[in-house]
């Protein structure tokens, strides 16, 4: 994958779809490998390719509760409309809507901690400083 620009924040087309796909792969936001992830959904300390330092990144708990609360709401929707039309056993919820559920938000959660260490790059962000 090729580098991103930093300079097409806000353009549709192909530079936001790069962008997407950037995150739902993994890539490194500086050289465009595929090694911002060592696990599911941990960070790789460190790119293998470029030694983009991913530890200095500060993504914080935001995306796992933002997801959690979102797919909750759509799952129990769901989950109700099912039951309403359909009126199966309680095992058959269980076994519908738990994996769903852990699939959803552990998929959900590497696309959005990616997107926001790739924003956090892309943005030059970091911790704010009081000047004197």
């Amino acid at each position: 994958m090729a580098n991103l620009p930093s300079d097409t924040e806000g353009q549709p087309g192909e530079s936001q779809q790069t962008w997407a796909l950037a995150a739902l792969s993994g890539s490194c936001p500086k050289c465009g490998a595929r090694t911002l992830f060592d696990g599911v959904i941990n960070f790789a300390p460190k790119c293998r390719a470029c030694g983009l330092d991913f530890l200095h990144f500060n993504v914080g708990d935001g995306p796992a509760a933002f997801l959690t609360l979102i797919i909750g709401a759509v799952i129990v929707i769901l989950a109700l409309v099912v039951d309403s039309a359909f009126q199966p056993p309680i095992w058959v919820h269980a076994l519908l809507w738990i994996p769903l559920t852990a699939l959803l938000v552990v998929g959900g959660l590497r696309g959005c901690k990616a997107w926001l260490l790739i924003s956090e790059y892309r943005r030059n962000a970091g911790e704010g400083q009081v000047k004197k």
